[in-house]
């Protein structure tokens, strides 16, 4: 039975009517090959049939069944998802009130982020006495590359940041849902979220609550049972983009190539960057011959690069009784492209002056994707305590031909076979984009320190005038010297 089903996985790619013929001839030399033997000796046949198990037909097996699934992981997967959950009477929810979580500046100058909302406690039965309600924040980074293979605690660190007990003491709670508000506030020299080949940083919120369960003996005594929740909270950072664009010039020899470079040094991986480049001194005369030399440009690559490096450390079991400098870890690092386009048109040329001159613009992004899935994969500008760093740059190919024409004949130039690479390399920040979201010390309210806490109060001379005065008034303003009351009738 094995060799038919590796000679059916050899000639899967054929169509289901030729694996059948296949089997069919087979099956039919066997059968004569059996009837041939029984002829020459039969009580050797009758020992074998005696003795034989009978193996099922591969081609009533195609019949039967159309094609052979081999999707052990996709139909385990299924297999769980569609297995029964266990009842519990409290389930713990969540709801975040505060805005997305985004560091507003670098580590020096980031004042943090605050992540509040509410859980939820859904209680299923008439009353449930809850013992205890706690939540924890961690920040959990994972070693793709760990320094000991196969070993947890080289694997993942976890921090834990910020631990809350939402209930101080045991209480009976009635059938519904009941809030517990948080608030927590992440500190700004944290780094982001991110997943690379290399290194993962992830924040992890994680709830448990204890509760007595039903009586479950005869005697009529509870055990504690206990709900848990785990959810994954998305970090971001974002940088200020400058007021002015980033100038570069590169010049390449021995040619007098001159290459002018405008663009934004911080980028946004969901937008369109703009780069402006011009190349002058493409053109060479030769007084002698009455001609000149052309460098005209062919084709254009960009591509935008992330490098991860980090420094994956050892637990004490692997590393024990080293020096502190020591502990550090093996380095790490990966290189990856996240974007690349190559363009072999829009630009301008202009070979009519003295010096040949090409003008273009256009746009370089993020356009790669996580296989499977629509979410861009990238990791931010990113720099921690711990040695973990990410850096961009955005690299450029041009590739130049060179032409010889004669002088005022630009337009009908001729090749000479000769060709240069000329590559330039761009630092760039990649940050997200911040939207409209601020620093959430910018969000709070303004204070007043000035004003007082009631009204003012009126001294004894200073007593507020009654109306029944206002007739005297009246009467001292009309009895004023005349040259002040001729002044107001001119």
């Amino acid at each position: 039975m094995p060799h038919l089903v590796s000679s059916f996985l050899r000639s899967s790619t054929g169509s289901i009517p030729h694996i059948k013929a296949v089997s069919r001839s087979r099956n039919t030399s066997r059968s004569n090959s059996r009837s041939a033997s029984r002829n020459t000796s039969p009580h050797a046949s009758d020992s074998e049939d005696r003795h034989a198990v009978k193996m099922p037909d591969l081609a009533e097996a195609i019949k039967k069944h159309h094609r052979l699934s081999l999707h052990f992981g996709r139909s385990a997967s299924k297999e769980r998802q569609h297995q029964h959950v266990p009842y519990s009477p409290v389930v713990i929810d969540w709801s975040v009130e505060s805005p997305p979580v985004v560091f507003h500046g670098n580590t020096e100058e980031s004042t943090g982020a605050l992540v509040s909302g509410q859980l939820f406690l859904d209680v299923k039965e008439e009353l449930v006495d809850v013992e205890s309600f706690t939540a924890s924040l961690s920040l959990v980074i994972t070693h793709k590359r760990p320094f000991q293979n196969n070993c947890s605690d080289c694997q993942t660190q976890t921090t834990q940041l910020e631990r809350l007990n939402l209930l101080a003491h045991p209480v009976p709670l009635r059938k519904g849902k009941h809030q517990f508000p948080f608030s927590i506030l992440l500190p700004g020299h944290l780094p982001a979220s991110m997943d690379t080949p290399v290194v993962s940083i992830a924040y992890v919120l994680n709830a448990e609550a204890q509760f007595l369960a039903a009586p479950t003996t005869a005697e009529g005594t509870s055990a504690i049972s206990t709900s848990k929740f785990q959810r994954v909270i998305d970090v971001k950072r974002t940088l200020p983009e400058p007021l002015y664009p980033h100038n570069s010039v590169r010049v390449f020899p021995p040619t007098n190539i001159k290459a002018a470079a405008s663009y934004v040094s911080v980028i946004h991986p969901t937008a369109n960057n703009k780069m402006t480049l011009k190349l002058d001194g493409l053109m060479t005369h030769n007084e002698r011959v009455k001609t000149v030399d052309l460098w005209k440009l062919k084709k254009l690559t960009w591509k935008l690069e992330e490098t991860v490096k980090t420094v994956a450390p050892a637990c004490e079991r692997h590393n024990p009784g080293l020096a502190e400098s020591a502990n550090k870890g093996l380095p790490r690092s990966e290189t990856r492209v996240i974007g690349e386009k190559t363009l072999h048109e829009g630009w301008k040329s202009d070979y009519t002056g003295v010096d040949g001159i090409v003008d273009m613009e256009f746009d370089f992004c993020v356009n790669q994707l996580k296989p499977h899935s629509d979410v861009l994969k990238y990791a931010c500008d990113t720099k921690t305590e711990d040695g973990t760093e990410v850096t961009h740059s955005l690299l450029l190919e041009l590739v130049v031909s060179k032409e010889y024409a004669q002088e005022g004949k630009t337009h009908m130039s001729h090749q000479t076979g000769t060709g240069r690479i000329l590559r330039m390399h761009f630092a760039v920040v990649l940050t997200d984009n911040g939207g409209l979201s601020v620093s959430w010390d910018n969000e709070a309210p303004p204070v007043y320190q000035d004003v007082p806490p009631s009204p003012p109060e009126y001294a004894q001379d200073e007593l507020p005038i009654e109306y029944d005065d206002l007739e005297e008034l009246v009467a001292a303003r009309n009895t004023a010297p005349n040259s002040r009351r001729g002044s107001q009738d001119l």
